[in-house]
């Protein structure tokens, strides 16, 4: 949680972290432990480009799950499964609790977005029973996040 808070703070991002009784390892569970609606849950998905083996990180709202072929076919981002040992090494988080700020190294970030429909969102901070509230657009300008869709609209 501290690399969070110091990451938050080199940004400039105002955020509120919080442990939680509960584990806030999926989704749905984060979301029971917020009070909040499960869009408003960052998943941190990381995969690997199949174009460089460059890893990739996805802000996912709660409520998707990712169309890996649909963003091949709209963006040219072909993405892979990513090994679980390769995302703590390089990002410096285990799945689960995998902040989308804080990590060892840069690495290209994509927001879902849907997560802009929101005021507030919350994500993870470091460990699977922690988490942090955030202006969703703050967050996206300070790491340079790009916009993508990750389902098609219907």
């Amino acid at each position: 949680m501290a690399r969070v808070a110091d990451a938050a703070a080199a940004l400039g991002l105002s955020i509120e972290l919080k442990v939680m009784d509960q584990s806030t390892r999926t989704a749905e569970d984060a979301a029971r432990a917020c009070g909040c609606e499960v869009g408003q849950i960052v998943k941190s998905l990381v995969f690997e480009n199949a174009a460089d083996g460059a890893l990739v990180l996805l802000l996912v709202s709660g409520g998707h799950n990712v169309d890996l072929e649909f963003i091949s076919d709209c963006y040219g981002l072909t993405l892979k499964r990513c090994d679980g040992r390769r995302v703590r090494d390089e990002t410096g988080f285990a799945i689960g609790g995998l902040a989308p700020i804080g990590h060892l190294a840069p690495i290209p970030i994509y927001m879902d977005t849907t997560l802009l429909d929101y005021e507030t969102v919350w994500a993870a901070a470091g460990r699977p029973d922690s988490v942090f509230s955030v202006d969703p657009n703050a967050l996206a300008k300070a790491i340079d996040a790009e916009k993508i869709d990750v389902v098609p609209k219907l």
